[in-house]
């Protein structure tokens, strides 16, 4: 008995080195954030008052080949209320020349390029209704499916500060069915960074275009379009703007026609994004503003009316110790449904304090 013990004992041991030595490089990051949302909404609405508690727990892997390829991915887990798991990330190959390729989840590669614009912190928003359409990002027109790829650059490509990419994804093999869905994608993406006396500029943007498949009418119905931004960083000051325009859809399952019938959704739409921020000292001060439009309309009948939704944001973020900062958040929101003001309008407030890691 005494020597099976030991056997068992240096078998444990011997697999316990081999685990530690074949494992791969991982790194963590994430962040609890907990405040107080106020939000006013218009004079037919109940103001309402919510305690935010969100937490985020990012796992980086990351190991490198004797050729010196290295082979990378990641995973989130988000907890806002019902814990949720983030399994859309892409098995990355950075290879020895800077350039590199995601293989499967690996996206547009005209998001992958849209210039960060400065906006308001905290988790201040105003609800919208189903059925205004207006988009609020500048990639909404880049999309993919799961079976896709994403080349990238390396740095400096044909010129001194460029990268480039392009993707492309194809056919999940789902059914067709009454609900829509797209069924292949593609994209190119371009950043470009110079700079101009003390201030960094940067200028990025990308083009994109896919099919959408169902087995019902869709005379109209695509996605695709194009996004082009630019920032400015001059010492602790920040300033940027970005627009997008193109077209998408939403599935017959989330959407909900003018009618209130259950159907697919076309929507021709554009969105502009400027913002500020500046750090002085502990603190950040940012704003932000948003302005989005779109015609929406069911499959095979292109909307003749204008869905919108306008914001302006503002935050102050101090940062109170290293990783913890408290933060106040102000957002007021404008809303119009087929060309007519809603009751979805409103304003919110956010006190609260962040902790990262």
């Amino acid at each position: 008995m005494k020597k099976e013990l030991l056997m068992a004992s240096a078998l444990v041991s011997t697999l316990g080195v081999a685990s530690v030595a074949q494992a791969v490089t991982a790194t963590m990051a994430g962040s609890m954030k907990v405040g107080a949302e106020f939000e006013s909404a218009d004079d037919s609405t109940v103001d309402s008052n919510t305690v935010m508690d969100q937490s985020n727990f990012n796992i980086s892997l990351s190991e490198t080949t004797d050729g010196g390829t290295t082979i990378s991915t990641s995973f989130e887990i988000v907890d806002e209320g019902a814990v949720a798991a983030d399994d859309d990330n892409a098995i990355k190959l950075t290879f020895t020349d800077g350039s590199a390729i995601e293989l499967l989840n690996a996206g547009n590669a005209a998001g992958t390029h849209v210039v960060a614009v400065p906006g308001a912190a905290g988790e201040q928003g105003v609800g919208g209704t189903s059925t205004n359409n207006a988009p609020g990002d500048v990639d909404f027109a880049a999309g993919s499916t799961a079976l896709g790829v994403e080349w990238h650059s390396a740095a400096d490509f044909l010129a001194d500060g460029l990268k480039m990419s392009a993707s492309f994804s194809t056919d999940n093999g789902a059914a067709k069915t009454d609900t829509a869905r797209l069924e292949n994608s593609w994209g190119i993406g371009a950043t470009y960074v110079t700079t101009a006396g003390d201030t960094t500029v940067t200028i990025g943007g990308g083009i994109a275009d896919g099919e959408i498949a169902n087995n019902s009418t869709q005379a109209n119905a695509d996605k695709g379009g194009f996004n082009i931004g630019v920032s400015a960083v001059t010492g602790d000051l920040t300033i940027g703007v970005g627009y997008g325009d193109g077209d998408t859809f939403v599935a017959q399952s989330t959407s909900v026609a003018a009618s209130g019938s259950a159907a697919n959704t076309e929507i021709d739409g554009s969105v502009m994004k400027a913002g500020v921020s500046y750090v002085t000292g502990d603190i950040t001060l940012a704003l932000g503003v948003t302005a989005g439009e779109g015609k929406d309309g069911t499959f095979g009948t292109a909307g003749t009316t204008d869905d919108s939704t306008d914001s302006t944001s503002a935050s102050v973020t101090y940062a109170v110790a290293s990783g913890v900062s408290a933060v106040i958040g102000y957002t007021t929101v404008d809303t119009n449904n087929d060309g007519t003001s809603t009751t979805d309008g409103g304003s919110a407030w956010y006190v609260g304090a962040t902790m990262s890691f």
